[in-house]
C-alpha cells in the first residue's frame, strides 16, 4: 500500500485551506499514485478567533451514511470517491455545543466513512518561549476509546498530535490489532525541534507498528494577532523506528510503501508484546 503525507500551511480561511489541500492530493495522485493520503491535524481553520473557529466548524453525519456534511467533510469525501482512494482527513473541528471537537474522520473509495476519532488528550502546557496553549478552552475530549479501521488489508489506529506524549494509547492500539497508526499534527516549532521525530520512532519502535505524521508547517495568526509557528517535517516511520519518508521546509507531500511483510518480520523476530510482563 502507497501512502502520501501532506503537508500544509493553513490559516482560518476554509475555503483557501480546501483549495490548498486539493491542490497537494492532486500532486501527489499525479506523481506517486497513492492508495491512500492524509492531511494534518486542523487543516480546514488553524487559528483566528474562538468564534471564527466556531463558526468554521461542522456538524458531521452519522458514521457510514450518505447524509450530506460540511465543506471539509464534503471535500473529502468527494476527494476518496473521485480518485478512488483512502482519504485519512487529519483533523477537523466538529461542533459539540459549547466546546468542539477535534476529529479524524477516514473515508474508503467508494466516499463511506469507515472511522472516526476526537482527539483524547489536550495540549494545555507552556512552551519553552514561554507561550501559553490551552486547549481545553475551545475544545472538549472525546471518550478515552482506541479506534481503528480497515484501510485495505492493513488495520489502521487512530490518534491526534498530543496523543503522541502518552505511550500506553499507541499499546492500547496495537493490542486492538493496529499496524499502522496515524498522528496528524499540527505541533509547535518550540516543542518540535527537540521531540517530534524522537517521539515518533518511539513510538514506532515500542508499537512495531508503521507511524504516519502528516504535518502543518510554518506560521499563523492567532485571534489575538500573535503569530505562531509550527514545526512541520511530516514523516512516515516503519515498525523498525526507521524513517523512510519525510517531507522538506514548507508545503508538499512524502510517500511510502507500508510493507506488511515488514511489520510481520519484526513482530516475528521480537515478539516484544507477548513478552511484556506489566500492564
Amino acid at each position: 500500500m502507497r501512502l502520501s503525507v501532506i503537508q500544509m500551511n493553513c490559516g482560518s480561511d476554509k475555503t483557501a485551506n480546501i483549495a490548498q489541500a486539493q491542490r497537494l492530493i492532486e500532486g501527489a495522485v499525479t506523481s506517486d499514485r497513492p492508495d491512500l493520503v492524509s492531511l494534518p491535524e486542523m487543516w480546514s481553520c488553524m487559528g483566528g478567533p474562538r468564534d471564527g473557529k466556531f463558526a468554521q466548524a461542522e456538524d458531521l453525519p452519522p458514521p457510514g451514511s450518505n447524509e450530506p456534511g460540511g465543506a471539509a467533510y464534503e471535500f473529502m469525501r468527494s476527494t476518496a470517491r473521485e480518485k478512488r482512494i483512502f482519504v485519512h482527513g487529519g483533523s477537523i473541528a466538529e461542533k459539540g455545543g459549547e466546546r468542539l471537537f477535534n476529529t479524524t474522520v477516514v473515508f474508503n473509495p467508494e466516499g463511506t466513512e469507515i472511522g472516526r476519532y476526537r482527539k483524547i488528550h489536550l495540549f494545555d502546557i507552556v512552551t519553552p518561549d514561554g507561550k501559553g496553549y490551552k486547549e481545553s478552552n475551545t475544545y472538549a475530549s472525546g471518550a478515552a476509546e482506541m479506534v481503528t479501521c480497515k484501510v485495505g488489508d492493513v488495520s489502521v489506529g487512530l490518534a491526534i498530535c498530543y496523543d503522541m506524549r502518552f505511550p500506553e494509547m499507541f499499546l492500547a492500539l496495537r493490542r486492538a490489532g493496529a499496524e499502522l497508526i496515524f498522528l496528524p499534527s499540527a505541533f509547535t516549532l518550540q516543542t518540535g525541534k527537540d521531540h517530534w521525530e524522537v517521539l515518533l520512532r518511539a513510538r514506532a519502535i515500542e508499537t512495531q507498528c508503521w507511524v504516519a505524521a502528516p504535518a502543518m508547517c510554518g506560521p499563523h495568526q492567532e485571534g489575538n494577532g500573535e503569530t505562531r509557528f509550527t514545526y512541520g517535517h511530516s514523516l512516515v516511520a516503519d515498525p523498525w523506528g526507521h524513517v523512510v519518508a519525510k517531507v522538506s521546509d514548507g508545503i508538499g507531500w512524502a510517500t511510502a510503501r507500508v510493507d506488511p511483510a515488514v511489520t510481520a518480520r519484526v513482530r516475528r523476530d521480537m515478539p516484544v508484546l507477548e513478552h511484556r510482563k506489566l500492564a
